[in-house]
């Protein structure tokens, strides 16, 4: 009988509003401990040892992963400059390797010939993994495997190249900490690297379209991005000026240049309320200037278009427009008269806007799913009396769940627009829109070796509904040849709920392994997320918070009560907020669940919250509340905290995930949880990479080995066909 780790306790005091909180594991958060870090060991050799025998059905699904998808590969390439860029993978490496080719001519917008796509999604079966030849001209910009080597992990954060294509701007991190190191690199041939070097850097440095200064943002001890820098090319970065720095620490900063290469932009955001700075992009040592002053509660997107002859912003809103509208004013007096362009819409959640030389493309949310349309602009400009509303034509798709958004569109002059399309059952498909003639031209469709047929995959729509009447909007995914509804069938339940972010229809090559061994794939799409609008995010935040997990609960029970699956075959799967929604579930409702994912999971928010020198706590306030100052935050968070709220129980198996350099939801949250899980006599179990943050482990082989472990564990957990067909 194998014995889990039992981690000393040593009872500390947390005494906020009269209120004493005794808890015995908060000295796990000593990263530099020797004890903890040897505890950690522990865990993980225990899970190992639990998990032995998931060993083949874990290489199983690896080996499926691997064997469906196209390990050489190449991306669709996008124009920028007098280039194609894009990025090509090679079977047996771990990342992937940044290209370009030069284009033919001026007026060539038609990507290099990739392999053909199919005109339908149609079974692959004599697909290869055959290597491409490379693009005429290719010139390799940045081969992520080299700068890999020797680092356990690896990610990309910032890459930019110059307006006339000399120069390369890289960022990366090898801890998963989210801190860079900024270089530069010469790219017109010679391959030389710069002096210059910056450490702790944010993601997203950009060029000034002249390539002669370097925008970047620094993090203050929290982790979070407070000032923006402009280092001259060449020079020493002690010589380096803050151009903009943010005092309240509820709000970020990021960097960029509009797709007209018109103006840079410095935007500043906490969860609720944005503000945009303004600079004539020819004048990069020049003063920001604001667009709109703050004002709380308001955000704000800004991009940039000619208007008969003139610069113009237009600008996404909610300032009384609660799910947000579309306005332009003038770029020389953005605080002057608003034209109104898209009224606000109660039915329709406007989320963005896209600027071309020639076009305008709006993207939105109407019933739960997004949609992408567009709107022509005559060549003397958006007269300034007109509005797109009548020439805003949206793109139509024929499945019922789909998710569709702009892609990469890097070029202001383009005659295209490319989109990114998908569904449950639809691979990853990538088109380009020609607006002259609305010709929808398929460039390339995800490859899914092997026999794959989207025939023998159906998705549907399910509502659940909430103890208050509210009908909470359920998809599924599964295969009807091996899932009959009315026979309980194996299910997996997966949720979000935070931030307003939507969970959408979208395509995975490893959910096929659960869905090959009779599995059902399902989305709670629960209030928290922003898949209804903006009342269904504000419905599921701060004092309404409890919302996102009673309609998990309710999903789940629908699923029960309508014999779609059975609470000895239903897993619920949640990641980082989603895991705090987790958590709260096991407490409140443990008898719907066989077994419990939580992945990188937030299930000591009350304790992290309080703490305002920790990442991420300030500006997390305007999501769950206060509860440092509001004694009523405190208490309704401590009705729902997971950590909290651990009790003498009949838990299901639960299986936590995290990552020892993870900023955003520390590592010591889970492991002081499963503690605690223990104590009260659940089985739960811990596996944390020493190596990784937030985002898990980097490398894609290394990525599907751990989606081989956590789906094995699901698959075992509902009582699943090990085997597959």
């Amino acid at each position: 009988m194998l014995t889990p780790p039992a981690p000393e306790k040593r009872p500390t005091e947390r005494v906020h509003h009269g209120d004493v909180v005794h808890d015995d594991y908060e000295w796990l958060r000593a990263k530099d401990d020797p004890a903890v870090i040897a505890h950690l060991h522990e865990e993980n050799a225990y899970t190992k040892a639990r998990t032995e025998h998931l060993m083949l059905l874990q290489e199983q699904i690896f080996e499926e992963i691997r064997n469906r998808t196209k390990e050489t590969d190449l991306s669709v390439p996008t124009r920028e400059g007098d280039w194609w860029y894009y990025t090509r993978t090679v079977e047996g490496k771990q990342y992937g390797i940044r290209c370009r080719a030069p284009i033919a001519a001026s007026d060539d917008w038609e990507p290099p010939v990739l392999p053909e796509a199919p005109s339908s999604v149609e079974p692959v079966e004599t697909a290869t993994d055959a290597a491409y030849e490379p693009l005429p001209g290719e010139q390799v910009l940045l081969d992520d495997n080299v700068e890999a080597e020797g680092h356990d992990f690896y990610a990309l954060g910032s890459f930019d190249v110059t307006a006339d294509g000399s120069t390369l701007l890289y960022a990366i991190d090898t801890d998963g900490d989210e801190r860079y190191t900024l270089r530069l690199r010469s790219i017109d041939g010679s391959g030389r690297e710069y002096d210059d070097l910056i450490e702790g850097t944010a993601a997203g440095a950009v060029f000034d379209p002249s390539g002669r200064y370097v925008f970047y943002a620094t993090v203050d001890e929290s982790w979070r991005p407070d000032t923006i820098w402009r280092h001259e090319v060449g020079t020493a970065t002690s010589d380096d000026v803050p151009v903009f720095k943010e005092d309240d620490e509820r709000f970020w900063l990021g960097v960029g240049l509009t797709r007209s290469r018109r103006f840079m932009l410095i935007e500043a955001g906490s969860n609720v309320t944005s503000e945009t700075w303004l600079l004539d992009a020819d004048d990069p040592t020049g003063e920001f200037r604001v667009v709109w002053p703050r004002k709380e509660g308001v955000e704000y997107d800004v991009d940039h278009v000619v208007a008969g002859g003139r610069d113009r912003l237009l600008i996404v809103h909610n300032d009384g427009a609660v799910n947000f509208e579309l306005v332009s004013v003038a770029a020389s007096d953005p605080q002057g008269p608003r034209r109104m362009l898209l009224p606000h819409n109660p039915a329709v959640r406007l989320e963005g806007v896209e600027a071309f030389r020639n076009f305008v493309a709006v993207e939105y949310r109407r019933e739960g799913l997004s949609r992408v349309a567009i709107a022509k602009v005559p060549p003397t400009g958006i007269p300034t009396d007109a509005t797109p509303d009548d020439t805003l034509h949206e793109l139509p798709f024929d499945e019922a769940l789909f998710s569709v958004g702009v892609g990469g569109n890097p070029a202001w002059e383009q005659p295209t627009l490319r989109i990114g399309y998908t569904s449950f059952i639809t691979p990853a498909t990538v088109y380009d829109v020609v607006i002259a003639t609305g010709e929808r031209r398929l460039r390339k469709r995800q490859p899914v070796l092997g026999d794959y047929d989207p025939a023998r995959y159906a998705q549907r729509r399910e509502w659940a509904v909430a103890d208050d009447g509210t009908r909470i909007p359920v998809s599924l995914v599964y295969r009807p040849d091996l899932v009959e509804f009315g026979t309980p069938a194996p299910t997996l339940l997966y949720g979000y709920g935070s931030y307003e972010h939507s969970i959408d229809p979208g395509f995975g090559i490893p959910r096929l392994s659960l869905l090959d061994r009779g599995m059902i794939f399902a989305v709670a799409h629960v209030r928290g997320g922003g898949e209804l609008g903006r009342l269904w995010y504000e419905h599921g935040k701060k004092l309404h918070k409890r919302n996102t997990f009673t309609d998990f609960v309710a999903v789940a029970q629908h699923l029960v009560d309508n014999d779609i699956t059975a609470p000895d075959r239903l897993v619920a799967q949640g990641g980082s907020a989603g895991g705090l929604l987790m958590g709260a579930v096991a407490n409140m409702a443990p008898k719907y669940f066989s077994g419990i994912l939580a992945e990188v999971p937030f299930v000591d928010p009350l304790t992290s919250i309080l703490d305002p020198t920790l990442p991420l706590t300030v500006i997390e306030w305007d999501e769950w509340g206060n509860p440092l100052d509001d004694a009523e935050v405190y208490a309704y968070m401590k009705t729902y905290a997971p950590y909290e709220n651990v009790h003498e129980n009949h838990y299901p198996p639960i299986l936590a995930v995290t990552s020892l350099n993870d900023t955003r939801v520390l590592y010591v949250e889970p492991a002081k949880w499963v503690a605690r899980l223990r104590d009260a006599g659940a089985d739960a179990l811990l596996k944390i990479e020493m190596a990784a943050g937030h985002g898990g482990v980097s490398g894609r082989y290394s990525a599907w080995r751990e989606r081989a472990f956590a789906y094995a564990w699901v698959i075992d957990r509902a009582k699943a066909h090990p085997s597959g067909e």
